[in-house]
């Protein structure tokens, strides 16, 4: 695999700041730029095409599409691409410098039709973003939930994630649900036979510009997602995916009994579990972040498993009814 087979494709959504950083961190990447990069901007109104006008040393191709969501413009940008394995990131990505080598060793030696790579918080984020990062990727929260690197089921997440041209072909690539576009492609190559695999080492940072209320609107959707997508694929339901619901209901049960006198057994548990993650953030970050990846990690726990919890009441009181017509704000209209 070389690196002109490989084509990098990347919707943006009136994030023209985004893109001018991901394009920088392209042109400081290690080595030759034969690479290609597709930009599909996805009706935004703030758009980006003057920033891509500032990076002449890159191979881009930019094309300007009606909104229809982040996965119908990767399919979109997969179609019009000319290499032969396709990269798929997120506009809110930094590449570090040695991304490439990384992933040509990844693609020559052990070589998978679809893949998904790692990611993490650059020294230049916020504490919030940092926080963020680490509830998000940490093994003590839900960072591994899409299994290890021997993991026959890991689904890989379209903010650093690989798939091969026969594989995009036979698949016809990402459906219309967002978010949760990426375990659905997942479980549908699986489905044809293709393998997926974790590039541990393959790395990006993933700035996610979010804030708390966003947050939490965010995990709450994945918890939807999540909930729909066992209820499309029930071979994929797993006791796992209920946790975030049981470990914020009896969060809510030790405040319950510590307020009433009852026990305070169950709270001093949760405290514990609080500072090893205080700890263990703040050792990577710093004691601010560590405060904040307790906040960040109760907020993903609480929103993924409402999400998960409702989308799994509605689904079950109205089986007759389409998904869609339940969750209209899940879907994109391709048409």
């Amino acid at each position: 695999m070389h690196l002109k087979d490989i084509s990098f494709i990347i919707p943006v959504y009136n994030r023209p700041d985004e893109i001018y950083e991901l394009l920088k961190s392209f042109s400081e990447l290690d080595g030759d730029k034969e690479f290609e990069i597709v930009i599909v901007e996805d009706g935004s109104k703030h758009k980006c095409e003057h920033i891509i006008e500032n990076f002449n040393n890159l191979n881009i191709a930019y094309f300007f599409k009606k909104n229809s969501g982040p996965g119908d413009s990767r399919n979109f940008g997969m179609n019009v691409a000319k290499g032969k394995y396709f990269i798929i990131l997120d506009s809110d990505i930094i590449l570090p410098p040695d991304y490439n080598k990384i992933l040509i060793k990844n693609l020559t030696k052990n070589f998978s039709d679809c893949f998904g790579g790692v990611d993490d918080s650059h020294h230049s984020f916020n504490y919030f973003q940092k926080a963020v990062s680490y509830s998000m990727t940490s093994f003590i929260t839900t960072g591994h939930i899409r299994g290890g690197n021997k993991s026959k089921d890991f689904q890989p997440r379209s903010f650093n994630m690989g798939i091969s041209k026969k594989a995009y072909l036979r698949s016809k690539g990402f459906g219309m649900i967002h978010p949760g576009e990426d375990p659905d492609l997942s479980i549908r190559l699986k489905k044809q036979g293709f393998s997926t695999k974790l590039y541990s080492n393959l790395k990006v940072f993933h700035k996610r510009r979010i804030s708390v209320l966003s947050f939490f609107n965010q995990v709450y959707k994945f918890g939807v997602a999540r909930s729909i997508l066992n209820n499309r694929y029930p071979e994929t339901k797993k006791i796992i995916y209920w946790f975030p619901l049981f470990f914020s209901s009896m969060f809510l049960v030790s405040i319950f009994l510590f307020l009433f006198n009852i026990s305070n057994l169950i709270l001093i548990i949760y405290l514990l579990y609080f500072l090893l993650i205080f700890t263990q953030s703040s050792f990577k970050n710093n004691p601010l972040v560590g405060l904040l990846s307790i906040m960040s990690t109760l907020i993903q726990f609480m929103g993924y498993g409402y999400g998960f919890f409702k989308s799994f009441i509605l689904i079950n009181m109205f089986p007759n009814k389409k998904i869609e017509s339940i969750f209209p704000k899940m879907f994109f209209n391709h048409n």
